[in-house]
C-alpha cells in the first residue's frame, strides 16, 4: 500500500536524537552533589548499597539519554521565550544545534496528546478539553456523552491541532521530527465501549480528531513521520481486539498517510528480542493458537513473561504484538504494510507487571 510508510526510518537517517538540555542540567546538579558528598554510599529500597561515585557516574549518563517529549495542553506548544518544556522551544534549541553538528540538527519526538474527554476510561490523564460540561475542580463531565462533541472539536482542532501544526511548519524543513499521536485513545475505543465515560460523545471526540489531526499533519507537514499510538500487548494484543483497532484505523481513511503505529508508550510490557516465524501470521492462523498448538516451544512463544500465550494472546512481548498489529493491518486495509515504534522507557524489568499486564 503506497503512503508515507514506504519513506526511510527517520530513526535510521537521524545523526542524533534530542536531549533536553534542562534535564541535563538536573542531571549535572545531582551527580555534582553525587560526587562531592562527605557520605561514601545511599541504602536502595531492597536493603543494598550503592557508592556516592556510582551514582554519579550514572547521571552523568542520564545526561546524553535522549527522550520524547509530551505536548499534553495547549500551553506547551508556543514559546516565545523559548522554554526547553515546549514545542516551539524544543525545536528552536534543536535547530540551533544544527551549526554545531555539520548542518544537521537532532530528530525530536513528540507525544501528541490532547483530544476532548482524554483518558475516558481510566481518568489517569483527564485533558482539558471536554465535550460537554465540567465538573467542580474543571475535569469533564464524562458521564455527560450527549452530542457529537462539535465544541470539544472545535477547541481541539482550532486551539491544539492547528497551533502546534503552525510550529511544526516552521521548523519541519530544518529538524527531523516524529510525532507520536494520541496515546490510549482508538484503544480505549475497542476494549472500553461499555463504560459509559467513553460513549457517543467520546467515540465521536476520538474518531474524528484523530482523523483531523492526522489528516492535518499530512497534508501540512508531510516531512514529519507520524505514528498513530495502538495501545500494547497486554490490552489489546488478543486477535479480535487487534483487528478490530485496525479495521477501525481503516475506516478513518488515515492508513495511507500513517508511516505506521506506537506501541507500549508509557507501559511496562517486555520488549522481547524474537519474533515469530511467518507460519504464525497466515491466513487462520494467529500466535495464541500457534503458540499452544503448533510450535510451544518455539522462542517467540516462551518469551512469556505476563503469561499471556496460555490465554491466547497474540503479543506475549512488544515485537511480537508489533507483528500481529501488522498482520491484521495488512488484512483489514488492502495490504498496508505499517512501521513500528515501540517504546522501551519503563519496561527494562520484564517482570515489573507479571500478576497484570493489562495495569498500568
Amino acid at each position: 500500500m503506497p503512503g508515507v510508510g514506504a519513506r526511510a526510518n527517520p530513526f535510521l537517517a537521524a545523526d542524533q536524537l534530542y536531549a533536553n538540555p534542562a534535564l541535563a542540567d538536573n542531571w549535572r546538579e545531582l551527580a555534582t552533589h553525587a560526587a562531592t558528598s562527605d557520605l561514601e554510599s545511599i541504602q536502595k529500597a531492597d536493603g543494598t548499597a550503592v557508592s556516592l561515585s556510582s551514582l554519579a557516574q550514572r547521571l552523568e549518563r542520564l545526561m546524553a539519554v535522549p527522550s520524547a517529549f509530551w505536548i499534553d495542553s495547549k500551553s506547551k506548544i508556543r514559546d516565545p521565550g523559548g522554554s526547553p518544556d515546549t514545542l516551539e522551544g524544543i525545536l528552536a534549541f534543536a535547530a540551533s544545534m544544527a551549526a554545531m553538528n555539520g548542518g544537521r540538527a537532532p530528530l525530536c519526538t513528540f507525544v501528541w496528546y490532547d483530544l476532548p474527554n482524554r483518558d475516558c476510561h481510566a481518568k489517569a490523564s483527564s485533558g482539558e478539553i471536554c465535550c460537554g460540561g465540567r465538573l467542580p475542580g474543571g475535569r469533564c463531565d464524562l458521564s455527560s456523552q450527549a452530542g457529537d462533541c462539535a465544541a470539544g472539536l472545535h477547541e481541539y482542532e482550532t486551539e491544539y491541532v492547528e497551533p502546534f501544526i503552525e510550529v511544526l511548519s516552521r521548523y519541519a524543513d530544518r529538524v527531523p521530527i516524529v510525532i507520536i499521536v494520541e496515546p490510549d485513545s482508538l484503544p480505549n475505543l475497542i476494549t472500553n465501549d461499555a463504560d459509559p465515560h467513553c460513549g457517543a460523545a467520546t467515540f465521536a471526540g476520538y474518531t474524528k480528531g484523530v482523523g483531523y489531526a492526522v489528516r492535518r499533519l499530512s497534508e501540512a507537514v508531510p516531512s514529519v513521520s507520524v505514528y498513530l499510538d495502538a495501545g500494547h500487548g497486554g490490552w489489546l494484543g488478543w486477535d479480535d481486539d487487534a483487528r478490530d483497532y485496525m479495521k477501525m484505523v481503516c475506516d478513518l481513511g488515515i492508513m495511507s498517510v500513517l508511516r505506521g503505529f506506537s506501541t507500549n508508550v508509557a507501559n511496562y510490557d517486555p520488549t522481547g528480542t524474537v519474533g515469530c516465524p511467518d507460519a504464525a501470521f497466515t491466513p487462520g492462523e494467529n500466535v495464541g493458537h500457534f503458540c499452544n498448538w503448533v510450535a510451544k516451544d518455539h522462542p517467540c512463544c516462551r518469551a512469556d513473561p505476563c503469561a499471556l500465550v496460555p490465554q491466547y494472546n497474540s503479543g506475549p512481548t512488544e515485537v511480537v504484538f508489533a507483528q500481529t498489529l501488522r498482520k491484521h493491518a495488512g488484512e483489514q486495509c488492502a495490504g498496508a504494510t505499517p512501521h513500528m515504534v515501540i517504546d522501551t522507557a519503563r519496561n527494562g524489568n520484564d517482570g515489573a507487571r507479571a500478576s497484570d499486564c493489562r495495569a498500568w
